[in-house]
């Protein structure tokens, strides 16, 4: 071909056009930071003026997804490009928030604000809705420390939270698998954080803003300067500083449903603290007369026969006197513990970034770069309850009628009469609250450069996070059972007890996580011959990584009630290889060949392959499409040294209640779910597949549409719990490695069967998932007048079907249902999520307004149970009667002005309509709404104003 023709660059004019059109799905990094090889699509020599020319307009640029620098950016995989500015017309200020709003986002994803998770504090993304752990997360195409606390026990993920944002030259969003080059996780995609390479000059920037309803409130600082020319001065070096503090917005500064767990007007149950039957407590108390069936135990309370409960001090202020509740004879002081809570955590992000880099000759340069990230996250708690589940039963406690002394035991009203006090109670004082605070340290080194026709990369990375964790208000069970024994704490006057009393009933309870990764890496490119496309390129790489996991347990002897087990530690040695060939064998038609191949100390080796075509019929149209095999690495919670106990709310079988009298100890309650490691645990492997179709018929018009298909077999979930449960009803054999903890006897029927406390299984290659959707990208642009300049993006990704096969082979079907429940924090599978921003340019002013859909989801949870998992467990009744969450809307609108070259005006206005949280009572990680896809309707209609300083 002449590569002076027009034909030809009308055809790299549409790649680059197509490349950075805010809707396409491909995306680039430029070549200040690629190896200065011949780029793949290079053409034969021309003349020197066409040659400055073409250089000048055609620039070699590598996408992630690819090891080769090239011309023609359009891929065979789907790559979405998100650039510095388009972050900043958002409106979003955090790498998490800006990840997290790609439509492609979905099951599994970890937001900010669930507080009551394992890894609270702490942000992950989840592509194509198969959980955090199956998307892999790099900075500048390398790879960073995992969290150190893994999502429920068992996932890892990275942090978003701790990655530079003030240094972001744009983010790329792979969404296909990747194993061939990256190796293991890349399953349903790659998000890579492309930091800036280098910088000239200084830029400050402040911002604040607030919640229209209260709370909340935001400051943010940021400051980027540098200087040194690299082709002038031989180096540049440049420095980012960032700092931002939320303040939290607590429950009780939000109105129905969000502040409460009382839902009878929605048709649903009255679950508010205080009540007797719910084994809850207020802070003033509940007593009821009884006796002790195991003398001595304070633990083996029994209520007389037709016995009611009375508060055992007056409601004050914080509660409300109730005795006329069907479910509680008697009275107590209801309490609403929702208004102890946040909505949104207390959350203090600050940290530096700086990279320095030296030219050491025409063809190489050497660069060292340094971050330092704290977040640190707050959150308050409620009142620790007197009874608990676990890990030992206090449910059936009560304040015995004499001390050991003979006297009558002062905070019992029935003593005179030689009855226990059967008691439900919070303590005031020991509010159950926490705080993470997490440090990331993360030092890279690297050379760049050629040598002939090979270029050359190579980097070292150390990444350290180290993770503080202190919880408060947790009690001692020893230290209770010896208070409640001897009378030492007095529930009448709760103000009496000292300080040091109360700290020895609830010592703080505190642990230091860490996760470290150290990695060397070595790639090569270059052409290899000239085929009728253009050059046959070669990239080849090798790399070698350190991981090592320590977090310890937080409760480790059992001492304090409301928390179970969880510990992980391992550590493993990765070695890899990877080959990529690109092929452009027509100027219309090119073939991408890659494959990798994995040695893991802990499980053996892996190869992961992939193929990609695409073609281009014509100038205009392309379609594109991959085949790969990719596999998940067990993390260290599922093959090391490692336990990790949850819990669920679980109703017993029938038979089983009416074994118990369907008393209080056999109603529905916090059920133990313990996962031990399984050294023998394999990897998960994948199949994907991509097709797509690009079209752009005008520079200012481009549309694609993508088809995608994951099929992931293996999976690592624990040994079927159902199975467990059953054979311990039935007397049976308990499957192999599997074992159930009992709790103590029944009080009131000593003889049965104790109810199952705890469930411990290990971590099986059990089930086989399969996943399709679609991702549509549209972007058109027009020019008003020289001055007004308007465009529009619409990005909308529709889950087809997300279908689990289980063991025996029966299939659950998960999209738009809250499943897979345990896997998604109740949070679901939406069918749809979208955006549509439209951004309008005139003069010194420019103005976007972006509006996200969530479409609705059942409250179905289908690996739970069947029907609706939303009822009233009075009536039986569909809580809302369509058993349904509604879809969700937010519209939010940003604006910049430029009042001179050097300072601008930043303002902005998100959820602009005030758009409500839809109603969900299913969601376990907030109060009856979604805060994976719905937080900005809890938070509410937020203003920020800020400016923009540059010198």
């Amino acid at each position: 071909m002449k590569t002076t023709s027009q034909k030809a660059l009308r055809r790299h004019g549409l790649a680059l056009s197509i490349a950075t059109a805010l809707a396409c799905t491909c995306g680039a990094t430029v070549a200040q930071d690629a190896p200065a090889q011949a780029p793949r699509n290079t053409p034969p020599a021309a003349p020197a003026n066409q040659q400055e020319q073409q250089t000048t307009e055609l620039q070699a640029i590598t996408v992630t997804g690819s090891a080769l620098p090239r011309i023609d950016v359009e891929t065979p995989s789907p790559v979405t490009t998100i650039t510095a500015e388009q972050i900043q017309k958002s409106g979003l200020t955090t790498v998490s928030d800006v990840v997290r709003a790609v439509s492609a986002d979905n099951s599994g994803s970890i937001p900010a604000s669930f507080t009551a998770g394992f890894a609270a504090g702490s942000s992950g993304v989840a592509l194509r809705g198969l959980t955090v752990n199956s998307t892999l997360v790099l900075i500048d195409g390398r790879r960073a420390a995992n969290y150190p606390l893994a999502d429920d026990g068992q996932r890892s993920f990275v942090d978003l939270n701790t990655i530079p944002s003030n240094a972001i030259e744009r983010i790329e969003v792979l969404k296909d698998g990747a194993s061939s080059l990256y190796g293991a996780d890349a399953i349903a995609g790659v998000v890579n954080i492309i930091l800036r390479p280098g910088y000239q000059g200084t830029e400050f920037t402040a911002d604040v803003g607030t919640s229209q309803h209260g709370g909340g409130t935001t400051r943010r600082a940021t400051v980027l300067f540098g200087g040194g020319d690299l082709n002038k001065d031989g180096w540049n070096a440049y420095f980012s500083a960032e700092y931002q503090h939320d303040d939290e917005i607590l429950t009780r500064q939000r109105g129905y449903p969000y502040n409460t767990a009382d839902t009878r007007r929605s048709g649903g149950n009255n679950l508010i603290g205080g009540q007797p039957s719910q084994n809850s407590g207020s802070i003033y108390g509940t007593v009821t007369p009884g006796t002790l069936s195991r003398p001595g135990d304070v633990t083996s309370g029994v209520p007389d026969p037709d016995a009611v409960a009375q508060p055992l001090v007056p409601c004050g202020s914080r509660g409300t006197l109730v005795t006329d509740d069907p479910a509680n004879p008697g009275s107590y002081c209801a309490q609403n513990f929702a208004r102890y809570t946040a909505i949104q955590p207390t959350m203090d992000r600050r940290g530096l970034y700086g990279r320095f880099t030296i030219k050491l000759s025409d063809t190489s340069k050497a660069y060292l770069a340094a971050s330092y990230y704290e977040v640190k996250t707050s959150f308050p708690g409620v009142p620790a309850q007197i009874q608990a589940g676990t890990p030992r039963n206090t449910n059936s406690i009560a304040l015995p009628a004499t001390l050991p002394d003979g006297s009558l035991n002062p905070n019992n009203p029935f003593a005179a009469e030689g009855k226990a006090a059967l008691i439900n109670y919070g303590f005031p004082s020991a509010l159950a609250s926490g705080e993470n605070d997490n440090h990331n340290l993360r030092l890279v080194g690297g050379l760049t450069g050629s040598w002939g026709d090979w270029s050359y990369d190579t980097a070292l990375v150390f990444n350290h996070s180290s993770l503080d964790t202190r919880l408060s208000g947790f009690l001692n069970y020893d230290r209770l059972i010896d208070a409640v024994t001897n009378g030492t704490y007095n529930f009448i006057d709760p103000g009496a007890n000292s300080r040091e009393f109360l700290r020895a009933l609830a010592p703080p309870l505190k642990k230091t996580s860490t996760s470290d990764l150290q990695s060397f890496d070595f790639r090569v490119t270059r052409p290899l011959m000239d085929l009728a496309g253009g050059s046959l390129g070669l990239a080849a790489g090798l790399d070698v990584r350190h991981e090592e996991q320590d977090d310890p347990d937080l409760n480790p002897n059992l001492a304090a009630q409301g928390l179970g087990i969880a510990h992980v530690k391992g550590d493993r040695t990765v070695s890899g290889l990877y080959v990529e060939l690109d092929a452009p064998f027509l100027e219309s038609l090119e073939v991408d060949v890659s494959g990798r191949y994995d040695h893991y100390s802990d499980f053996g080796n892996n190869f992961s392959p992939k193929i990609g075509i695409k073609w281009k019929p014509i100038e205009e149209l392309a379609f594109r499409g991959t085949f790969s095999k990719g596999f998940r690495a067990p993390s260290f919670a599922e093959n090391g040294s490692s336990e990790a106990e949850g819990f669920a709310t679980y109703t017993p079988p029938e038979d089983f209640q009416a074994a118990h009298g369907n008393s209080g100890y056999v109603q529905p309650y916090g059920l133990g779910f313990l996962t031990r490691a399984n050294p023998n645990i394999k990897p998960e492997r994948s199949k994907s597949w991509t097709f797509g179709i690009l079209y752009q018929p005008t520079p200012d018009l481009s549309a694609s549409l993508d088809y995608y298909r994951i099929k992931k077999t293996g999976v690592i979930a624990q040994q079927s719990a159902s199975a467990v449960l059953d054979a311990y009803y039935a007397g049976l054999p308990l499957p192999p490695e599997s074992a159930i903890v009992q709790d103590v006897p029944d009080p009131a029927a000593p003889d049965a069967l104790p109810r199952p406390l705890v469930v411990a299984a290990p971590y099986v290659n059990q089930n086989a998932l399969e996943t399709k959707g679609l991702d549509l990208n549209l972007k058109a642009g027009y020019d008003f007048s020289e001055n007004v300049r308007f465009t529009s993006e619409l990005n909308l990704t529709k889950i087809i079907s997300w279908q689990l096969t289980l063991e025996d082979g029966s299939t659950l079907q998960f999209v738009g249902t809250h499943g897979p429940y345990g896997l998604s924090s109740g949070a679901g599978t939406p069918r749809y999520r979208g955006s549509w921003a439209n951004s309008i340019q005139f003069g010194k002013a420019t103005v976007t307004g972006t509006l996200y859909y969530t479409s609705g989801i059942k409250l179905t949870a289908p690996d739970i149970t069947t029907g609706c998992f939303s009822t009233n467990t009075d009536t039986g009744a569909n809580v809302p009667a369509d058993c349904r969450m509604s879809s969700f809307t937010d519209f939010d609108l940003t604006g910049r002005y430029d009042i001179s070259d050097k300072v601008a005006i930043t303002g902005s206005i998100m959820n602009v309509f005030d758009k409500k949280a839809p109603f969900d009572p299913l969601n376990y990680a907030a109060l009856n709404y979604n805060p994976t896809y719905a937080q900005n309707g809890v938070i509410g209609r937020f203003f920020t104003l800020g400016v923009r300083v540059k010198l």
